[in-house]
């Protein structure tokens, strides 16, 4: 399986999260990252992720995966 990167400009990590849209609920959801690549969504690597910031009212919602 080919790795893929994180979709910030000049970034070469390796991507561990999706982020999506939702402009009109003004929300961001960032959970693991995707089966396969999705035009409309964003791969971020654990910095990216870690630092994420939206506009000021938005919602960011956060899907964690359980750990055992």
């Amino acid at each position: 399986m080919r790795t893929r990167l994180c979709s910030k400009v000049g970034c070469a990590r390796e991507a561990v999260t999706t982020l999506t849209y939702d402009y009109g609920d003004q929300m961001a959801a960032l959970g693991p990252l995707g089966a396969a690549g999705d035009p409309h969504a964003h791969d971020l690597c654990r910095a990216h992720t870690d630092r994420l910031s939206v506009p000021k009212g938005w919602l960011v919602v956060r899907h964690e995966t359980l750990r055992v």
